[in-house]
């Protein structure tokens, strides 16, 4: 009888949330403590949701997790880091991972919990699970099938081409993506398509 493949645990796939969304939620105001509830969606189903309270009054810096997992209640704090931003106005927050202690921008639920990422063994992004031969067509022709993607980046409302008169490296790549795009002609991608690589 053939063996099941055992497939790892997924970091794309996990519930996460990161600084950037916490921030833009309003979560991270200054001197403020703040209560809510972040829920997560796929095609309209929900997946789960937290309760959370962010702490930034002066002092100790941390959000409060509040959540059932299979039926457990889990209650914990993540401290919150800040170092001064390097353009002299503002800060830069950051996690500290309960588990590994490092600092993070991001936390993943693998196993119940929000930890960094290091936190869990056997985990994979998704494109390292691909075949050789798919990484190797995703580098090649890559750029021509996320053009749409590269160019919704571009044009988004708050996007940065410059910062003091120069192209910011963000931009900078993306116009090399596209410019790798526009050598790929699209009977070389039917090839692709028909013969494989």
């Amino acid at each position: 009888m053939p063996k099941c493949p055992t497939l790892p645990p997924l970091y794309n796939n996990a519930l996460q949330f990161s600084i950037t969304e916490l921030k833009k939620w309003g979560y991270l105001v200054p001197d403020r403590i703040e209560t809510g509830v972040i829920t997560w969606s796929r095609n309209g189903n929900k997946r789960g949701s937290i309760s959370i309270t962010s702490n930034t009054l002066v002092g100790k810096h941390y959000i409060e997790l509040n959540y059932d997992y299979n039926n457990e209640p889990r209650k914990y704090e993540v401290q919150l880091v800040s170092i001064p931003a390097n353009i002299g106005n503002g800060v830069i927050w950051y996690f500290e991972c309960p588990k590994t202690h490092k600092r993070c921008r991001k936390l993943y639920s693998i196993d119940g919990y929000f930890f960094h990422r290091e936190a869990f063994s056997g985990c994979m992004y998704e494109s390292q699970t691909y075949s050789k031969k798919w990484r190797q067509m995703e580098r090649v022709y890559g750029p021509y099938f996320d053009q749409d993607k590269l160019y919704g980046q571009i044009h988004k409302k708050h996007f940065k081409k410059t910062y003091a008169g120069t192209p910011t490296k963000r931009y900078l790549k993306i116009t090399s993506e596209l410019e790798k795009a526009e050598r790929i002609s699209i009977e070389e991608v039917e090839r692709l398509m028909v013969c494989g690589m």
